[in-house]
């Protein structure tokens, strides 16, 4: 089975009056139909940036390179009109804030209605019938049609927005920060929609966060990003809960363990600030803020290399550190797992 979606050497650089800023440097990301893949980071990582890479919304100063690759299709390099064609049919973009993106002076109906005119081209009965049929998906009556998003609560706004995503039946839907903005009970809800969708209609999602906890319990794969690039990737649980890279640990102790009052009372953030991408720290970018970095990490930007790999070198998990890869850091490369920094988060309640 060929990939949904395969991001190959993705680079995204702003230009700015004081030169140009690296903000993703060189991403490789697939996602098979019927699979979740999140993509994990604190903010100023490149998450979003790479989310809306995928469909070229990107602002003009941006230079992108590398090749998006949806549905055996190159999104680099088609031309607007087919551009045009893939966007919502293709794939679509539920955003962070629905508020923000929904239209405050047209009915919800209307705007879910709106992709099915203008790209699905259905004729306008049939575009009405089809948003109550989205609403009731996402778990809202039909009667709401006609309410303007305000007469909504955040909740309803964004299954509204995940209802306008499916609208014209994508293969691939981008969640970016989805239920950040939402309390506990409405994003376990929101997410319960998330997963039923995936298994219902077969589409991929790439679902953008920086809650691993949130990422561990929804997505079969979890890459972690840090100063633009991928630093640790695989199955999600096994990411969350057994990291490999310092960063991806720091993420995961950041979360305090359900029914541990240890963990509750004295909870393990992550010192420093992320760098600043037009002057990174040479050698591993993470090293300023590593628990374990070691004197070669001053001069190694390691690659992704396997995490405990079979007798071929085949693993479904890779990091980025010496302490990982064979014959660095510590020395005979016998160790390849990196100290944590504290336990793993369990995985938390929905």
């Amino acid at each position: 089975m060929s990939s949904l979606l395969d991001v190959s050497d993705l680079h995204v650089t702003y230009s700015g009056s004081a030169g140009d800023v690296p903000a993703v440097r060189g991403v490789n990301l697939s996602l098979d139909p019927g699979d979740t893949l999140g993509v994990a980071g604190e903010s100023g990582s490149g998450k979003s940036t790479v989310a809306l890479a995928l469909l070229r919304l990107l602002p003009a100063s941006a230079k992108v390179t590398g090749r998006i690759m949806l549905e055996g299709e190159d999104v680099l390099r088609m031309k607007w009109g087919r551009l045009r064609a893939v966007r919502w049919v293709g794939a679509s973009v539920v955003f962070q804030g629905a508020m923000h993106s929904l239209n405050p002076v047209k009915r919800i109906g209307d705007q879910i209605a709106e992709p099915l005119l203008v790209h699905a081209l259905v004729k306008p009965d049939r575009a009405d019938a089809r948003a109550a049929e989205l609403l009731e998906q996402v778990g809202l009556p039909a009667s709401r049609l006609r309410d303007y998003p305000h007469q909504l609560s955040g909740g309803q706004r964004q299954r509204v927005m995940i209802a306008m995503a499916l609208a014209c039946e994508p293969r691939l839907i981008i969640a970016d920060e989805a239920t950040t903005a939402l309390d506990v009970m409405i994003q376990a809800q929101i997410l319960t929609l998330l997963e039923r969708l995936v298994d219902e209609t077969g589409i991929g999602m790439l679902m953008i966060s920086h809650d691993l906890s949130v990422l561990a319990a929804t997505c079969d794969r979890v890459a972690v990003m840090y100063a633009g690039r991928i630093v640790e990737q695989g199955p999600a649980k096994e990411v969350v809960h057994e990291p490999a890279h310092p960063y991806a640990s720091a993420l995961s102790a950041a979360f305090p363990k359900i029914g541990d009052p240890a963990s509750r009372l004295a909870p393990r953030g992550l010192p420093g600030d992320p760098p600043d991408p037009s002057d990174p720290p040479s050698g591993c970018v993470f090293r300023p803020r590593c628990a374990v970095a070691e004197t070669v990490c001053a001069t190694v930007d390691p690659p992704l290399w396997p995490v405990r790999p079979d007798r071929y070198g085949n693993s479904d998990r890779h990091a980025a550190c010496v302490h990982v890869g064979p014959g660095e850091g510590s020395g005979d490369g016998s160790d390849r797992s990196v100290p944590h920094q504290s336990s793993s988060t369990e995985e938390t309640s929905r």
